[in-house]
Protein backbone atom coordinates (compact mmCIF):
# COMPACT_ATOMS: atom_id res chain seq x y z
CA UNK A 1 0.00 0.00 0.00
CA UNK A 2 1.25 3.14 -0.75
CA UNK A 3 1.58 6.19 1.86
CA UNK A 4 1.39 8.95 -0.79
CA UNK A 5 -2.20 10.89 -0.43
CA UNK A 6 -4.48 10.03 -3.30
CA UNK A 7 -7.18 12.80 -3.82
CA UNK A 8 -9.76 9.94 -5.11
CA UNK A 9 -10.21 8.47 -1.42
CA UNK A 10 -10.44 11.47 0.86
CA UNK A 11 -13.75 12.26 1.88
CA UNK A 12 -15.57 9.81 -0.14
CA UNK A 13 -19.14 8.41 0.62
CA UNK A 14 -19.03 4.78 1.79
CA UNK A 15 -21.82 3.23 3.19
CA UNK A 16 -23.82 6.52 3.99
CA UNK A 17 -20.79 7.66 5.95
CA UNK A 18 -17.75 10.07 5.31
CA UNK A 19 -14.82 8.10 4.55
CA UNK A 20 -12.08 8.67 7.30
CA UNK A 21 -9.27 11.05 5.39
CA UNK A 22 -5.39 9.65 5.50
CA UNK A 23 -3.88 10.92 8.16
CA UNK A 24 -7.05 11.30 10.63
CA UNK A 25 -6.73 10.01 13.77
CA UNK A 26 -8.69 6.75 14.09
CA UNK A 27 -8.45 6.02 17.74
CA UNK A 28 -6.87 7.17 21.22
CA UNK A 29 -6.40 4.42 23.98
CA UNK A 30 -6.20 6.01 27.37
CA UNK A 31 -5.25 3.80 30.36
CA UNK A 32 -7.27 4.54 33.58
CA UNK A 33 -6.63 3.85 37.30
CA UNK A 34 -10.69 3.92 37.84
CA UNK A 35 -12.90 3.10 35.20
CA UNK A 36 -16.33 4.08 36.92
CA UNK A 37 -14.51 7.79 38.14
CA UNK A 38 -13.35 7.68 34.68
CA UNK A 39 -16.70 7.07 32.61
CA UNK A 40 -18.71 9.08 34.90
CA UNK A 41 -16.08 11.83 33.99
CA UNK A 42 -16.00 11.47 30.26
CA UNK A 43 -19.36 10.66 29.54
CA UNK A 44 -20.61 14.27 30.95
CA UNK A 45 -17.97 15.78 28.80
CA UNK A 46 -17.89 13.29 25.86
CA UNK A 47 -21.63 13.50 25.35
CA UNK A 48 -21.82 17.50 25.37
CA UNK A 49 -18.75 17.74 22.64
CA UNK A 50 -21.14 15.68 20.22
CA UNK A 51 -19.54 12.00 20.76
CA UNK A 52 -22.00 9.05 21.59
CA UNK A 53 -21.06 5.82 23.27
CA UNK A 54 -19.56 3.29 20.89
CA UNK A 55 -18.20 0.57 22.86
CA UNK A 56 -18.62 -0.54 26.73
CA UNK A 57 -17.24 -4.20 27.97
CA UNK A 58 -16.46 -4.93 31.78
CA UNK A 59 -12.54 -3.29 31.67
CA UNK A 60 -12.97 -0.56 29.34
CA UNK A 61 -15.00 2.07 27.24
CA UNK A 62 -15.31 4.36 24.09
CA UNK A 63 -16.85 7.01 22.41
CA UNK A 64 -16.67 7.72 18.90
CA UNK A 65 -17.35 11.16 17.20
CA UNK A 66 -17.14 10.65 13.32
CA UNK A 67 -14.72 8.14 12.19
CA UNK A 68 -12.46 9.17 15.06
CA UNK A 69 -12.88 7.19 19.15
CA UNK A 70 -11.70 7.26 22.09
CA UNK A 71 -10.84 4.33 24.34
CA UNK A 72 -10.75 4.44 27.94
CA UNK A 73 -9.38 0.92 29.58
CA UNK A 74 -8.78 -0.03 33.20
CA UNK A 75 -5.37 -0.44 34.14
CA UNK A 76 -4.37 -3.70 35.82
CA UNK A 77 -3.92 -3.63 39.21
CA UNK A 78 -0.27 -4.12 39.00
CA UNK A 79 0.44 -0.87 37.63
CA UNK A 80 -1.73 0.75 40.27
CA UNK A 81 1.25 2.74 42.04
CA UNK A 82 2.40 4.73 38.92
CA UNK A 83 0.29 7.63 38.29
CA UNK A 84 0.27 9.58 35.00
CA UNK A 85 2.21 12.94 34.97
CA UNK A 86 1.50 15.43 31.85
CA UNK A 87 5.23 16.83 32.14
CA UNK A 88 6.89 13.41 31.52
CA UNK A 89 7.70 11.40 28.21
CA UNK A 90 4.04 10.95 26.51
CA UNK A 91 0.92 12.19 26.34
CA UNK A 92 0.52 16.20 27.67
CA UNK A 93 -3.19 16.76 27.28
CA UNK A 94 -6.46 16.75 24.97
CA UNK A 95 -7.67 19.19 23.14
CA UNK A 96 -11.10 19.56 21.80
CA UNK A 97 -12.95 22.54 19.80
CA UNK A 98 -16.33 23.84 21.17
CA UNK A 99 -18.36 26.33 19.22
CA UNK A 100 -18.33 29.45 20.76
CA UNK A 101 -16.15 32.04 23.73
CA UNK A 102 -19.80 31.41 25.40
CA UNK A 103 -19.82 27.53 25.20
CA UNK A 104 -15.76 28.02 27.06
CA UNK A 105 -17.93 30.19 29.34
CA UNK A 106 -20.67 27.41 30.20
CA UNK A 107 -18.21 24.02 29.99
CA UNK A 108 -16.14 26.14 32.99
CA UNK A 109 -18.97 27.18 35.03
CA UNK A 110 -20.40 23.15 34.73
CA UNK A 111 -16.46 22.29 35.83
CA UNK A 112 -16.24 24.41 38.82
CA UNK A 113 -19.88 23.32 40.15
CA UNK A 114 -18.53 19.09 39.55
CA UNK A 115 -15.61 19.99 41.53
CA UNK A 116 -13.22 19.41 38.48
CA UNK A 117 -9.44 20.94 38.49
CA UNK A 118 -9.36 23.78 36.39
CA UNK A 119 -6.05 25.04 35.47
CA UNK A 120 -4.62 28.51 34.70
CA UNK A 121 -7.48 30.15 36.41
CA UNK A 122 -5.36 33.61 37.08
CA UNK A 123 -4.76 33.47 33.18
CA UNK A 124 -8.18 32.25 32.19
CA UNK A 125 -9.36 32.36 29.21
CA UNK A 126 -6.54 33.42 27.85
CA UNK A 127 -3.94 30.97 28.89
CA UNK A 128 -2.75 29.91 25.58
CA UNK A 129 -2.57 33.44 24.75
CA UNK A 130 -4.50 36.64 23.91
CA UNK A 131 -5.93 34.82 20.69
CA UNK A 132 -6.68 31.91 22.48
CA UNK A 133 -10.02 31.42 24.52
CA UNK A 134 -10.21 28.02 26.61
CA UNK A 135 -10.42 26.15 29.38
CA UNK A 136 -7.75 23.90 30.54
CA UNK A 137 -9.11 21.30 33.67
CA UNK A 138 -8.15 17.43 35.28
CA UNK A 139 -9.71 14.23 34.24
CA UNK A 140 -9.78 11.89 37.14
CA UNK A 141 -6.22 10.55 36.41
CA UNK A 142 -5.05 14.31 36.54
CA UNK A 143 -4.65 13.99 32.41
CA UNK A 144 -5.26 18.04 30.91
CA UNK A 145 -8.19 18.38 28.61
CA UNK A 146 -8.04 21.94 27.06
CA UNK A 147 -11.80 22.94 25.43
CA UNK A 148 -10.95 26.12 22.68
CA UNK A 149 -13.59 28.36 21.16
CA UNK A 150 -13.60 28.03 17.78
CA UNK A 151 -14.62 31.54 17.11
CA UNK A 152 -11.76 33.87 17.46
Amino acid sequence: MSLEHDDRRVGRIVGGSRRPKIGQLHHLEIYVSDIERSQEFWRWLLLRLGYSLYQQWERGFSYRLGETYLVFVQIDEKYQGHSYNRCHVGLNHLAFYVASRKAVDEFTQQLNKRGATVLYEDRHPYAGGPDHYAVYFEDPDRIKVELVAIEP
